[in-house]
């Protein structure tokens, strides 16, 4: 009996300690959350004070710019714009720089530099213009191919170019994007290919048909005639410019155009079809660039440059000042993006008339976007890139240094949106942004300022602001990059 009371005592000993061991162990894991939810909870309020500090100083960068733009708008003199054209001299005199440009593309008799006249080690694919013959017997080749496949067992399917941003390249020397020579089998066996090799499938039948017609149709008439296959006319379209690239020809080549967009007016002088146009006589309306650019021909022109303008509006002032009649030039628009055709009829400008191309655009991401796909090519067209570029354009403004320079009041400017930024910083990003240190500098200059405008921001100093003293005062001072 007294062992088993023994026995007993030990063991209640032993279960006190486990107890309190547990008990002990308990409270430390107590202890330590606590701990640890104070040391959280210490670290967001130093995460919000820290976010709270943050904005407070953004607030305050935000206030003392708006008071510098409300001081300057207090300072701000609408008759600057009297005070800057005393500056200009005399209409020789704010020509003589472009003259000289002018001059020295005339002896220039060097042949413009290629892809093949580079040896580069890389294969890359360009697209030419070929007669419909060719385009024919082209298209029956991947016809015939595509049957072969069939028949082997190996079903539908066609080798296409891949126009991802992976497959392109910024070649400094050309100073152009090109495609590098890299294919994939869409195949219509594939469920998620099925789709646009159908697409495909009809728009060769379509083309065949153009060509063996000898007809032309546009891009939206291709869409209509079987708007249920297409669905989207951006599907047809990417198809099309797919097909275009498979077979290695211009959309032209094709018998394919878009509908008209572009416009041009000033000194220059062309066949199109045969019928002499003169571009001096199309009011203040303009010239619409024609779809097919290779009806156009007989180039003649006593300009002295080329004026690449962004906007219609922009366009429309300079037309009824007939700004072309006291500072010879062939003035030209896209109304915005470029179509193919606008951007085809400036290069044939530039390399028949060897005029210098200068370059009129908003102060804005999109501007300078839009300025690099005239004369650095798109990236969605890389393949085309040698036929519808124009070298060495000028950025002659508005540029971003010009809001302060020019002294533009604070209602004139507007923010950047985070689209406006986030576009910014892409095309800093860009080599064929960082290939010119001057277009880096404008645009870090945009970023850091958070501010753009439009060309109509110019008008604030007048309405003939633009064509009597920003645009002459910018040809007098050489101001462009």
């Amino acid at each position: 009996g007294g062992h088993c009371d023994a026995s007993v005592m030990v063991a209640a000993t032993k279960g006190k300690g486990k107890a309190g061991t547990k008990a002990k162990a308990k409270a430390s894991r107590g202890a330590g959350g606590k701990l640890g939810a104070k040391q959280t909870k210490t670290k967001k309020k130093r995460v919000t004070k820290a976010k709270a500090k943050a904005q407070t100083a953004a607030q305050i960068k935000r206030r003392r710019k708006r008071s510098e733009l409300e001081e300057l708008d207090e300072k701000w003199d609408p008759d600057h714009g009297k005070e800057l054209m005393k500056e200009l001299g005399s209409d020789d005199d704010i020509l003589r720089h472009v003259r000289a440009i002018k001059e020295r593309m005339d002896k220039d008799d060097s042949k413009p530099l290629t892809l093949s006249s580079l040896n580069l080690a890389d294969k890359y694919r360009e697209v030419v213009d070929k007669n419909t013959q060719s385009v024919l017997a082209d298209i029956e080749r991947v016809v015939l191919g595509a049957a072969k496949s069939i028949l082997e067992g190996n079903g539908l399917g066609f080798h296409v170019p891949s126009r991802s941003s992976n497959n392109q390249q910024y070649i400094q020397e050309l100073d152009r994007i090109v495609l590098k020579d890299s294919e994939s089998l869409r195949k219509f066996g594939n469920r998620g290919e099925v789709r646009k090799v159908a697409i495909m499938s009809k728009l060769m039948q379509l083309v065949y048909e153009l060509c063996s017609k000898d007809i032309t149709a546009t891009k939206r008439d291709l869409f209509y005639s079987d708007v249920k296959l297409f669905k989207k006319q951006l599907d047809s379209d990417a198809a099309l410019e797919d097909v275009t690239c498979m077979l290695g020809c211009t959309r032209c080549s094709l018998h394919v155009v878009a509908s008209e967009k572009g416009l041009v007016v000033g000194r220059l002088r062309y066949r199109e079809a045969g019928d002499l146009i003169d571009c001096t006589r199309m009011g203040v309306g303009g010239k619409a660039i024609p779809s097919n650019i290779q009806k156009c021909t007989e180039f003649v022109s006593d300009a002295e440059f080329i004026l690449l303008v962004e906007k219609d509006a922009a366009f429309q002032r300079l037309a009824e000042d007939r700004f072309y009649n006291r500072f010879p030039c062939i003035i030209i628009t896209g109304k915005g993006q470029p179509d193919v055709a606008t951007r085809q009829f400036l290069r044939k400008m530039h390399q028949d008339l060897k005029l210098p191309v200068l370059a009129l655009v908003d102060a804005d991401p999109y501007g300078l976007n839009i300025l690099s796909v005239y004369t650095r090519g798109s990236k969605n067209m890389s393949f085309d890139s040698s036929n519808l570029t124009t070298p060495g354009i000028k950025w002659l403004g508005v540029r971003p240094s010009d809001l302060d320079r020019f002294k533009l009041p604070n209602q004139c400017r507007l923010d950047m949106t985070e689209h406006d930024i986030k576009l910014g910083n892409q095309l800093l990003n860009e080599d064929f942004i960082k290939s010119n240190p001057e277009w880096v500098k404008e645009l870090k200059v945009m970023l850091k300022s958070k501010e753009k405008a439009e060309i109509q921001a110019l008008s604030s100093f007048g309405f003939q602001f633009l064509t009597e003293t920003y645009l002459p005062l910018k040809l007098q001072r050489k101001d462009w990059i």
